[in-house]
C-alpha cells in the first residue's frame, strides 16, 4: 500500500476514535420548561433527558430567578432508565426570567455542563 494511502486511512480511523468519544456525553435533548420558552405556569418539577444514563451523585442544577436570586430545589432522582433528571422545585416561581445551570456525568464517566432560560408570565 503506497505511504500516502496508510496516513489516510490512519487519519481516518483517529478521526472516527474521536467522533466516537465525543458522542459518549450525555447531552442535554430535551427539558421542560423547554429552553428559550415562556410559561404561564410555574413549573414544581424540572425534567432534564439526556442523551444517555446519569450519575445521580455528580448531576445536578442551579436554578437562579429574577435579580439573579438563587431557587430553592428538592433533592433530584433520575428516571427513565437514568436518562432524565428530575428535580423538584420547592420555592415559590415568580413570574420572570429563570436560569438553569446543569452538570452531569454520564454513567461511563464523562461530565458534560450547560446553561438555559425560561421565562413565566404574570
Amino acid at each position: 500500500m503506497p505511504p500516502i494511502k496508510k496516513m489516510l486511512l490512519a487519519a481516518a480511523a483517529i478521526s472516527l476514535a474521536f467522533a466516537g468519544q465525543a458522542m459518549a456525553h450525555a447531552h442535554l435533548k430535551t427539558a421542560v420548561p423547554a429552553a428559550d420558552t415562556t410559561v404561564k405556569a410555574a413549573p414544581s418539577e424540572l425534567d432534564l433527558t439526556f442523551s444517555e444514563g446519569l450519575n445521580l451523585k455528580f448531576s445536578g442544577v442551579k436554578i437562579t430567578g429574577p435579580n439573579k436570586a438563587a431557587v430553592k430545589t428538592g433533592e433530584a432522582m433520575l428516571m427513565d432508565k437514568d436518562a432524565t433528571l428530575m428535580v423538584p422545585v420547592t420555592d415559590k416561581l415568580t413570574p420572570g426570567k429563570y436560569t438553569v445551570e446543569w452538570h452531569a456525568l454520564s454513567t461511563d464517566g464523562h461530565k458534560t455542563n450547560g446553561t438555559y432560560s425560561f421565562t413565566i408570565t404574570p
